[in-house]
């Protein structure tokens, strides 16, 4: 192919789009964008397999955090698993949760975890917990391209800090910006739904207990109108992820203490 020449009154100028009008070629027809549109659809999870995690959320308490996530990923319209692990500790004082692409969030997990232990072992110390939402941030950052065809990750980052001898939690746009909050925050499709049980619960002083408790009430009532969250699987004996980070370290509830909990959650609701 030879490089095309103009007159200099027929100077296309910077606009390389304008550049291929001149030659004849549409920079954009319609059948190409449908093509374009199509693919990330596909991505996505319409044609090909990529499953999406989705609600998650933390809420601090008098002495430390607790985090939650349900443990359904969607596929478009399908489920794609019931029992994912969304919510798991990045080390003994802080524990990342995740929504979006599964497969993304689940190696961006496991780096994470890496990269804090290397720094533990060739430091002697552990990094400090607005040290990790840092690295985290990241991460997240470098993920960037993926987002922008749809393949985005949002992590949520929560821990016991002993320098200030209190619980933090921080969550993440897609860019890798980071947001400390002060007392919950919620993630993924049920967020909505899920902070506002939150906003109505919360207390400065919350106990540990009632944390919890108010935490699997916020995962029910999403999952009650939000499709892509997983609500307690009964039937299975699957249920969501609860744990409380403090001065001890992660602390997952037990499947028996969460049954009890929606046990009278649905009671109540049988009730009204």
């Amino acid at each position: 192919m030879t490089m095309p020449r103009f007159a200099a009154g027929d100077d296309p100028g910077a606009s390389f789009p304008d550049l291929l009008r001149k030659l004849g070629i549409d920079p954009f027809p319609a059948a190409a964008l449908r093509g374009e549109i199509g693919r990330i659809d596909s991505l996505r999870g319409t044609d090909t397999v990529i499953p999406h995690a989705t609600t998650c959320l933390a809420l601090t308490y008098d002495g430390g955090v607790v985090m939650a996530g349900d443990r359904r990923a969607t596929m478009g319209n399908l489920i794609s698993t019931r029992s994912v692990e969304k919510v798991v500790p990045a080390d003994d004082l802080s524990g990342v949760a995740i929504a979006g692409t599964a497969g993304l969030a689940m190696e961006m997990i496991k780096l994470f975890q890496l990269q804090l232990e290397y720094y533990e072992k060739v430091e002697g110390q552990s990094l400090s917990l607005e040290g990790k939402a840092n690295q985290l941030s990241m991460m997240v950052r470098s993920n960037m391209p993926a987002a922008m065809q749809g393949l985005s990750v949002v992590p949520l980052f929560a821990g016991f800090d002993p320098l200030v001898g209190r619980g933090r939690l921080w969550d993440f746009d897609i860019t890798g910006g980071r947001y400390e909050e002060r007392d919950f925050v919620a993630i993924g499709s049920g967020s909505t739904l899920a902070s506002t049980v939150l906003r109505v619960g919360w207390r400065t002083n919350i106990t540990r207990e009632a944390a919890v408790e108010l935490a699997a009430r916020a995962l029910w009532e999403a999952s009650d109108a939000d499709i892509a969250t997983g609500g307690p699987d009964i039937l299975r004996g699957i249920y969501p992820i609860v744990a409380s980070i403090d001065s001890a370290g992660w602390n997952r509830v037990g499947d028996d203490a969460l049954a009890a909990i929606f046990d009278t959650i649905m009671r109540e609701v049988r009730s009204r």
